[in-house]
């Protein structure tokens, strides 16, 4: 059974940071596409930064460059997504996701594993 279960979720104040984890199991996680996607109050869910199976290659929603960054540590089985420089806009539900497929995608519907999310909230 896949489980990605997400962690490290919180309460921040604008300006603050947050690392989440995403841990992994049951499925073979070095031939995964690893990202991360958030969903505020309201709307839709939206892609964040996606990562390759290796850890070399990563991709961003460009209006996170330079303050999100997003890792793997193969030997954990388990992904990451460093938040600095927090603003109230980054509050929102955020999921983990798993893509057997090449390359690195910013589509949901091509993501086959979703964990169940963390929140992060913002305050101003």
């Amino acid at each position: 059974q896949v489980q990605l279960v997400e962690s490290g979720g919180g309460l921040v104040q604008a300006g603050g940071s947050l690392r989440l984890s995403c841990a992994a199991s049951g499925l073979t996680f070095t031939v995964y596409t690893m990202g991360w996607f958030r969903q505020a109050p309201g709307k839709e869910r939206v892609f964040v930064a996606a990562i390759s199976w290796n850890g070399i290659s990563t991709y961003y929603q460009d209006s996170l460059k330079g303050r999100f960054t997003i890792s793997r540590d193969i030997a954990k089985n388990t992904v990451y997504l460093q938040m600095n420089s927090l603003k109230p806009e980054d509050t929102a539900v955020y999921s983990c996701a798993a893509d057997l497929g090449l390359g690195l995608s910013s589509t949901i519907y091509e993501y086959d594993y979703w964990g169940q999310g963390t929140q992060v909230t913002v305050s101003s």
